[in-house]
């Protein structure tokens, strides 16, 4: 009787193996085509889908690219040979990769573009931040900030940009310009730090309090900028608060500067938000099945989807941070990973 018991244990046991999630992992492998790992958004991301990929029953594996094109491309024809069940891109340069894309894409791999947004050919499905918006959101920042240090909204601002062959960075340039636009009495002096190094956003801040010494304000389109930025301006003698400072991604280092009263405001990339998105329609697109335009709640963010030339796409929107809510554990700068399931789109 006694092994009979042990017997059924066994079997039970086994059955309920099989409901795990660890047995979930048989949908296959995707591969994680990540530009750079020199800013936390890019470590974090790595993190982030595959957490949220292995849910719903995914393997993940990253190659990085260290920011070079041809190393992506590269890489990108490796991967195709390999026949993943999908490919997940961040390009390193939006117009190197397209032939890439289309060539995954004609041998039945689904290519998802993750956080840099690619217009030029179809995908199998974008997940972006919404950086125009992110543009707007860090426009109205600047108002405040402006405001408050001369009674109306004029000055000298210093954009520091990423590589100009990103959209991410160009996208916030036009929704920051297209808000600014409105206050006549505001100069922008726009500069790319090439290649997203910090280092390249350092000189030009150092550069730049030589020949424009009254800006009244940088912003920085990534938080590992502002670092940079940062310590230009205590090398050129300023003190936190004299010049006025933000950045666009929520990093921890750019929340760390605020509480160091460096920078102002940190207007997030919801990182984690747009690594479940991904998640919660990878059948979908691993299956070629429909992905349906509309709103989706994604951890807890209203986002949308909406079908483009280049495929279905999903925008999610960001929010600034102060010193008023720098505390909240759902900015991806804290680090508290999201503890909730992510669950496939029916």
């Amino acid at each position: 009787m006694k092994r009979i018991l042990l017997a059924l244990f066994g079997v039970l046991a086994a059955a309920l193996a099989l409901l795990s999630p660890a047995y979930a992992q048989d949908k296959g492998k995707v591969y994680y085509l990540v530009p750079t790992l020199l800013d936390e958004f890019q470590t974090g991301s790595i993190s982030a889908l595959e957490m949220f990929l292995g849910q719903v029953g995914y393997e993940m594996e990253t190659l990085n690219a260290d920011n070079k094109t041809d190393v992506q491309q590269s890489q990108m024809n490796d991967v195709i040979a390999l026949k993943p069940a999908a490919i997940i891109l961040a390009a390193v340069d939006f117009n190197a990769l397209k032939p890439g894309i289309e060539a995954a894409m004609a041998a039945g791999i689904p290519v998802v573009e993750f956080d840099r947004q690619i217009t030029s050919t179809p995908s199998a499905f974008t997940s972006v931040a919404g950086t125009i918006e992110i543009g707007y959101v860090a426009a109205g920042e600047v108002e405040k900030l402006l405001t408050s240090k001369y009674g109306s909204v004029k000055g000298k601002i210093l954009q520091v940009l990423g590589d100009p062959g990103d959209p991410y960075t160009l996208d916030i340039q036009k929704g920051f310009e297209e808000k600014m636009a409105a206050f006549p009495d505001v100069q922008i002096i726009s500069l790319p730090a090439m290649m997203w190094e910090a280092s390249n956003a350092g000189t030009i801040v150092s550069d730049q309090m030589v020949a424009n010494p009254d800006i009244d304000l940088i912003f920085n389109h990534a938080a590992h900028l502002s670092v940079a930025a940062a310590a230009a301006l205590e090398s050129a003698g300023k003190k936190p608060g004299d010049i006025l400072m933000l950045s666009s991604n929520g990093a921890p280092v750019g929340l760390d500067l605020i509480r160091k009263g460096w920078m102002q405001v940190e207007v997030e990339q919801p990182l984690y938000a747009q690594a479940a998105a991904v998640a919660m329609f990878m059948d979908k697109i691993v299956n070629k099945q429909e992905i349906v335009a509309g709103e989706y709640d994604v951890l807890g963010l209203k986002s949308t989807v909406t079908i483009e030339a280049w495929g279905p796409n999903i925008k999610i929107p960001g929010a600034a941070i102060t010193m008023d809510n720098i505390d909240n554990p759902a900015f991806w700068g804290n680090l508290q990973p999201p503890t909730d399931t992510i669950p496939a789109v029916e």
